[in-house]
């Protein structure tokens, strides 16, 4: 008997070695690599079929050499999700040909978004949805729960990707969805389903095949313990668009972000809520956010984030209490860390309060991921306002990013922000001066400021 081939592969890059090395020199990552049994080549592999070999990966192969400027640039029509909020973090629809990756922790609600999505197009569309992780009727049994109309869907539970493969060449669907990738395998391969191997090479058929046949193909990914989409990094770079849902098990919101999209802009937010009948979208993300109680409180404060191609107001909640620790505690949900910390070092140094003996928390309501640095100004302020235990005002907003001198930097779309908060009744601003309007809108007081002291003499 032969002996079976087996490389090392990079479960970040996807990087192959003949043998085992502690680093990957390919990306840089340590123990990352781990053993996989290579299969033979079969006979005839390099065929252009859907299921067979790797030329024209991308699509149709073609030895003809094109002039970029005889490219068609005829726009491909894209196809309507039924979410709004889905198709303006997809870029604005579905496109034919395209692969599409949702991934989000257990429960936060893939499956139930993929299934209200292929049940609604298939009243007027070929749709073929695939579940390896659950059988027929257990997806049926969701269906009904929530009350979707389930004539035309049709479904395949299988976990072969020849199989599927076969019957989609069969139906001829527009849009194929596939629960989950890391089910999926191939005979060729001798990993097991989930492994790099087959992950990588099962996404490349699917993909391939979506390509050629310009289908619709939405991949559902599992995610790790630190959030990041599980399996091999060169598996977000075959696919055309990485979705994440997010929301934890406490919160009826969900948050649906996009960190990759060839059609459309990245860290696009969309909102939806979690119901008795699945999930609902939420068209007004700044209302849901702004559930502030009457009696105005130390240490909260709105500021105005901008996500993908909108505004959107948050509510972020600073506490300051005395340390019994030599190392007072820095906890930051929905911002990052290490910011916190630089910011504390910056008010300190050229606002003159100390906090060194403090422990500091901070929290953004809602369960939103604040990714961007107009939020410093507003973070700092809700500092200050819970160290002095001096309540801001309510119709107060404030934006801002503060540089490590103490100078207020101006952010993109300032106009946009301010316009968003008179929408919603704030009557003040604190915005960089950079971003201070000509014309400020009818009822908006608009502050700006050069330096940190400014800003906390504007308080």
């Amino acid at each position: 008997m032969a002996k079976a081939k087996s490389a090392f592969v990079c479960t970040e890059c996807g990087a192959e070695y003949r043998k085992w090395q502690g680093q990957c020199t390919s990306c840089q990552e340590w123990n990352t690599l781990s053993e996989v049994r290579l299969a033979a080549a079969r006979p005839g592999a390099g065929s252009t079929g859907a299921g067979g070999g790797r030329s024209g990966y991308a699509g149709a192969l073609t030895r003809e050499v094109v002039d970029l400027a005889n490219v068609d640039l005829t726009e491909v029509p894209r196809l309507s999700s039924t979410f709004g909020e889905f198709d303006r973090v997809l870029g604005g629809g579905l496109v034919p040909g395209s692969a599409v990756l949702l991934g989000g922790h257990p429960g936060a609600g893939k499956s139930t978004l993929l299934l209200q999505t292929a049940c609604k197009l298939a009243q007027s569309r070929r749709v073929l949805y695939v579940t390896g992780e659950e059988s027929l009727s257990q997806v049926a049994m969701r269906a009904h729960r929530l009350q979707l109309p389930v004539q035309g869907l049709k479904m395949l539970a299988e976990t072969s990707v020849e199989t599927v493969l076969a019957v989609a060449e069969r139906e001829r669907p527009e849009i194929l969805v596939i629960d989950s990738i890391q089910t999926m395998h191939l005979e060729d391969i001798a990993s097991a389903p989930g492994g790099v191997a087959q992950v990588r090479e099962s996404a490349a058929a699917l993909t391939r095949f979506a390509k050629q046949s310009n289908t619709v193909l939405l991949l559902v990914g599992h995610v790790t313990k630190d959030g990041t989409l599980a399996g091999p990094k060169v598996l977000e770079h075959m696919i055309d668009a990485s979705l994440l849902l997010e929301g934890g098990a406490d919160s009826r919101f969900r948050t649906l972000r996009g960190q990759k999209n060839r059609f459309g802009a990245v860290n696009e937010l969309g909102v939806f809520a979690m119901l008795e009948h699945g999930l609902k979208e939420v068209k007004n993300p700044s209302a849901i956010f702004l559930s502030r109680a009457e009696e105005q409180s130390p240490g909260s404060l709105v500021m105005v984030v901008w996500e993908g191609t909108r505004p959107i107001l948050v509510e972020v909640q600073a506490l300051l209490d005395d340390s019994a620790l030599g190392n007072p505690r820095r906890v930051a949900v929905g911002l990052d860390p290490n910011r916190l910390a630089m910011l504390l070092a910056v008010l300190h140094r050229h606002g003159g309060l100390f906090t060194g003996d403090q422990d500091v928390f901070l929290n953004v309501v809602g369960g939103v991921k604040v990714l961007e640095t107009s939020a410093d100004l507003a973070v700092l302020l809700a500092v200050v306002s819970s160290l002095q235990s001096r309540p801001l005002p309510r119709e107060l907003v404030v934006f801002g990013e503060v540089g490590l001198s103490g100078e207020i930097r101006p952010v993109p779309s300032g106009q946009e922000r301010i316009v968003e908060a008179a929408k919603h009744g704030f009557t003040r601003a604190i915005v960089p001066r950079g971003n201070a309007p000509k014309s400020s809108p009818p009822g908006m007081e608009v502050v700006a400021v050069d330096k940190l002291a400014d800003a906390l003499e504007a308080l």
